[in-house]
């Protein structure tokens, strides 16, 4: 085991004090450890450096198919959930083009069956036909429920593609076709798991009234002993800057037509990052942003519209979306939002405006910051982002960004060149 440097970290966050220790096992599994006596619960959060964006194009869904197989019991666990729910803990997990997740809320006395759950199934996950198909058949029962069979379900499958050509965010983290997890075979999950699912492609946090060496202890007695995986020396294909609008026309049996427009921004360390999440602030947080004043309550052109980023770690995108009225053509929609980005571009918003929204995120951030499980989610994705210290330093990134540097972003960024838009109608009767 050794310890990494500058530990432990200590920096106010607003009024509260995101305090952590670190270490790193000898295989590579880092560890972080939050203390907090103010509740009794723990929360244990394992996050793995795949996601989605580490499939291969043709066997996609692949890490979400992963999200349910890691529940289906291992080598020594075969159901997961029993002796997790016999001493009052519960789990979920998460799957994202970036990562996946899986966590655990437990009392602090019955810490050790987490670590005995967590590391059995890193270390030998059960392998069976019957588990295969049954988690198979779940996944792509997911896909037609929320995908294509509700009503805009697809959007997305359609939209990723029309704004990425080349790097993996072109498909969704569901996948990118059905019959992708309906062809997986045995062999395509085992090289996954062994690929992806090691203790030096992972990062442990443990959060909430717990002492470190203890932790130390147990990472030592439960993880310790796991051999480490290849590197996941990750070579994405860098997404080309778009150069020409992109659209799509699409029909379908949904009670209204909708639009969606997505501009491509910077990667997540980016301090630009930053600004455009303030702009889709701006535009769409709440029954006062610019948006829904002007496009739902004044002219009544949509009945709902929503301006949001996908926080992706690689470069992402900035997202329009909105349902129209009945009556309002696509032409007048798409104009309203083109006249609300001209004026983001040409007049700077006011100081008012933008102390607002950046108000609305620093509640944001510090609120979320008040619960153990949030804590142990956030501590693990900034620790994958470079350092877990990034926790304490948001607000102060979002207090940089002015309203020339909001002006400037949407000259630069939100243009037509650079923008995809999915036109979804109505099927004509």
């Amino acid at each position: 085991m050794k310890e990494l440097p500058l530990q432990p970290q200590k920096t106010t966050f607003c009024n509260l004090m995101i305090s952590f220790h670190r270490f790193q096992l000898s295989n590579g599994l880092k560890v972080i450890v939050h203390q907090d006596y103010t509740t009794p619960i723990v929360a244990l959060n394992v996050l793995y450096n795949v996601g989605a964006r580490d499939e291969k194009p043709e066997k996609t869904g692949f890490a979400h198919l992963f999200e349910h197989l890691m529940f289906g019991g291992s080598k020594n666990i075969p159901r997961y959930d029993e002796p997790l729910e016999r001493v009052g803990g519960e789990n979920n997990a998460f799957t994202s083009n970036d990562v996946t997740s899986y966590y655990i809320t437990i009392p602090e006395p019955n810490l050790e069956t987490a670590f005995w759950l967590e590391s059995d199934r890193m270390l030998d996950l059960a392998f069976s036909k019957k588990s295969l198909e049954v988690q198979r058949n779940v996944v792509m029962e997911e896909f037609r429920q929320t995908h294509l069979n509700q009503p805009f379900g697809d959007a997305w499958l359609l939209l990723r593609p029309l704004a990425y050509h080349v790097h993996p965010y072109r498909w969704s983290t569901i996948g990118a076709d059905i019959n992708h997890i309906a062809h997986a075979t045995m062999d395509d999950v085992k090289d996954f798991y062994s690929r992806f699912y090691n203790p030096n492609n992972a990062i442990l946090c443990v959060a909430g009234p717990v002492e470190v060496q203890k932790i130390k202890d147990l990472s030592e007695k439960w993880f310790g002993d796991i051999p480490p995986g290849p590197p996941n020396n990750r070579q994405l294909p860098p997404e080309p800057a778009q150069t020409a609008a992109r659209t799509m026309h699409v029909e379908r049996d949904v009670p209204c037509n909708a639009i969606y427009k997505a501009w491509h921004i910077p990667d997540r360390l980016s301090q630009r990052y930053y600004t455009a999440d303030l702009i889709s602030d701006v535009l769409s947080a709440g029954e006062s942003s610019r948006l829904y004043v002007e496009l739902v309550k004044k002219r009544q052109l949509f009945s709902d519209i929503s301006a949001y980023i996908t926080g992706n770690l690689d470069p992402g995108l900035l997202v329009i979306s909105g349902k129209l009225m009945n009556g309002t053509s696509m032409e007048i929609a798409e104009n309203a939002i083109q006249e609300a980005i001209e004026k983001l571009q040409e007049e700077p918003v006011n100081g008012r405006e933008l102390q607002k929204v950046k108000n609305r995120i620093e509640s944001m951030l510090v609120f979320t910051e008040i619960k153990v499980l949030e804590k142990a989610l956030n501590l693990s994705m900034y620790e994958l982002l470079g350092d877990a210290d990034m926790i304490n330093h948001e607000i102060s990134k979002y207090s940089e960004v002015d309203a020339e540097e909001i002006s400037n972003f949407a000259r630069e960024f939100l243009i037509p060149g650079n923008c995809s838009s999915l036109y979804y109608q109505m099927k004509s009767k």
